[in-house]
């Protein structure tokens, strides 16, 4: 039984978005679904943090959900800036049970716990440099989104581990509001994707004012999931 994140897995089974025209990701499905069986267990968890599939509507993303559902282990998936298909709560719910996607749940507002060690939790986060009036309501809603997240984890009394989307610290920018809540409820452990290429380099990856983190994004991780220690004392470096 393990915890495991990828994120930005961009996939397009039904829609033409091929991946393939940016460098390193020519056949990147294949070298996903073997990795991805090479390392996780039916019992294993996998955290999706964003920018699962390029559909526009769930329609369109079912085949992609259908691909994620056909891979060992549950899956958690979380909002990306380019997931369209995003709907309501109720709405995505009722899409995968109608449609027998039972390893599959969305984490929105609240906080999952996994093998009584973790919760978790978090959201899609925003721009650390937003200026404009409606950039910074988005910001201050997603901030109240990682906050309500946040607690519900601290109800279960596990570590909330925390998911994001957006880096909350890239290059010489950082996103103060997230990184308040993170500290303020004293999370030790953020994972977050959205950055790809050559941005990579310029990723975050470490201690931040004592919190660890960390860049998931599916390239970033040459397509192999990353395993998550469940207890904070098992992290090397």
């Amino acid at each position: 039984m393990a915890l495991f994140v990828i994120g930005d897995v961009h996939l397009s089974f039904s829609v033409d978005k091929p991946m393939r025209i940016f460098d390193g990701w020519d056949g990147f499905e294949q070298r996903l679904e073997n990795n991805w069986r090479s390392l996780v267990a039916d019992t294993d968890t996998v955290v999706l943090p964003g920018d699962i599939s390029w559909g526009m509507s769930l329609e369109q993303a079912l085949a992609d959900f259908q691909f994620l559902h056909s891979l060992p282990g549950q899956k958690l998936i979380l909002k990306g800036n380019h997931d369209y298909w995003w709907t309501t709560r109720r709405k995505m719910d009722t899409f995968l049970e109608e449609n027998g996607l039972h390893t599959l749940r969305f984490v929105h507002n609240d906080a999952v716990p996994v093998e009584g060690k973790v919760a978790v939790c978090g959201t899609r986060g925003w721009f650390y440099d937003a200026e404009a009036d409606a950039d910074k309501k988005v910001l201050l809603r997603e901030v109240g989104r990682l906050e309500t997240s946040i607690q519900a984890a601290e109800k279960t009394g596990l570590e909330p581990v925390v998911f994001l989307h957006y880096p909350p610290v890239w290059g010489d920018q950082v996103c103060e509001p997230f990184l308040e809540v993170l500290q303020k409820h004293g999370v030790r452990r953020c994972y977050y994707g959205h950055v790809h290429g050559r941005g990579i380099r310029q990723a975050f990856n470490g201690d931040w004012n004592g919190v660890r983190l960390q860049l998931a994004s599916a390239d970033s991780l040459q397509f192999v999931p990353l395993n998550i220690p469940l207890k904070i004392g098992e992290i090397n470096g």
